[in-house]
């Protein structure tokens, strides 16, 4: 199975591969800067489970995990850049 940006854990990111599909979702997703060779991390969850806060070329989005699950990522566990540096100083 592909993972897909709904999977992503909270801090850590992926590249985007493609958006699944050819609705006005898919292509709101694109114009919104939701571009395969992007990088997306995952910054948290609203109360209720839905929607899903990403972070992505220097802006945060608000997506419905339909959305997000419509986001193909290259997952290899990515952190945000500096994170493991600050836990080492701490």
């Amino acid at each position: 199975m592909t993972p897909v940006a709904a999977d992503l854990p909270i801090g850590e990111s992926g590249r985007v591969v493609r958006i699944v599909g050819a609705s006005d979702v898919s292509r709101r997703l694109l114009e919104m800067g939701v571009t395969p060779g992007v990088e997306i991390r995952r910054l948290g969850t609203a109360p209720l489970g839905d929607p899903l806060e990403f972070e992505l070329r220097g802006y945060r989005l608000s997506l419905r995990t339909s959305e997000a699950e419509q986001i193909e990522i290259d997952h290899r566990g990515h952190r945000e850049h500096g994170e493991d540096e600050r836990k080492d100083k701490i």
